[in-house]
């Protein structure tokens, strides 16, 4: 197994650049998970980390871990209490209208047998707020910061396809899963403030993928 790159350490959290196609959770097909590097991440603690949060499979970049139960139950709270900035990068399968906004959709959850469960707006569905910006196009496709107020699930890839008409490169199921091996969402920055503590801030360098499109040059901030 690879070693998992370390963006911030300290004694309650470690934030991990988590790459693309790594489950947080053991998939059905008993793959390699999140769980098989938890020993290896423990650093010398005697608790195995935990994951405070969520990243889709395809989603790289920044990921925090809490190192104790303490720690854990703070975290989670400060993301319930939208205490935690989150930025993106999505490479969109097209152009964009305008240079910045903010997509204000409420999402709610659908399923099928044929077709599994997939996100949609829905005007009783629950609150969820994207502000965006472009910051390159380059052959059709556009390289977009997201930074999420709310944490649904899915959210940054439906917004994409319902708020900016098109969406992420590679998305199987919100877009047509063409032009990338995997749907084209990296998470850029995670800032969790801690009360008088320091914040934890950890930044995760632009994936391979995303420079092999054009991107590397791109200035992100």
């Amino acid at each position: 197994m690879i070693q998992l790159p370390i963006l911030f350490e300290d004694g309650e959290a470690l934030v991990i650049d988590k790459p693309a196609g790594l489950p947080i959770d053991p998939p059905r097909d008993g793959g390699t998970a999140l769980e098989n590097y938890l020993e290896a991440l423990k650093l010398g603690f005697q608790r195995l980390p935990v994951a405070v949060h969520r990243l889709d499979r395809d989603t790289s970049g920044c990921l925090l871990l809490a190192r104790n139960p303490k720690a854990l139950k703070r975290f989670a709270a400060a993301f319930e209490a939208r205490e935690v900035e989150k930025v993106y990068l999505g490479i969109v399968a097209g152009p964009v209208d305008g240079e910045a906004g903010t997509i204000d959709l409420a999402l709610s959850k659908i399923s099928s047998a044929e077709a599994g469960w997939r996100m949609i707006p829905a005007k009783k569905g629950k609150p969820s707020l994207t502000h965006w910006r472009t910051l390159a196009v380059l052959g059709g496709l556009t390289l977009v910061e997201f930074r999420p107020e709310t944490g649904r699930t899915h959210q940054i890839r439906i917004h994409a396809l319902a708020g900016l008409g098109t969406a992420l490169l590679g998305d199987p199921i919100y877009g047509d899963g063409k032009g990338a091996r995997r749907t084209m969402l990296h998470a850029r920055a995670l800032t969790v403030q801690r009360g008088e503590k320091p914040p934890i801030a950890a930044t995760a360098p632009l994936p391979a993928d995303f420079a092999a499109l054009g991107f590397g040059d791109v200035e992100l901030g």
